[in-house]
């Protein structure tokens, strides 16, 4: 869910989106290589982000990811779950 919703911002590569999700929890969740490309894959097999080859900023070779619509729905109904789930959870802590 992490790397859809960065990716819905702008397209970016691996590492890029393990940097942003990183700086947007202010430095709360770190996401490792051995998971991150793994779920990368995954999300590609399922169609819901699609990859090409480019040069980065920094001039190298990057595969660089873009959600796609199924992505974006994917994103929506992931989203709807957690707020569901966060709700839950805070009803049961309130007692």
């Amino acid at each position: 869910m992490l790397a859809l919703r960065v990716l819905a911002v702008e397209p970016l590569h691996g590492y890029a989106i393990a940097q942003q999700i990183h700086r947007s929890s202010r430095a709360a969740l770190t996401i490792e290589e051995g998971s991150l490309y793994p779920a990368l894959q995954r999300m590609l097999i399922k169609g819901w982000v699609k990859a090409a080859w480019k040069t980065s900023a920094t001039g190298r070779r990057a595969r660089i990811y873009t959600i796609t619509a199924a992505g974006r729905r994917q994103l929506g109904e992931a989203e709807a779950r957690f707020h569901a789930t966060f709700a839950a959870v805070a009803r049961v802590l309130k007692g």
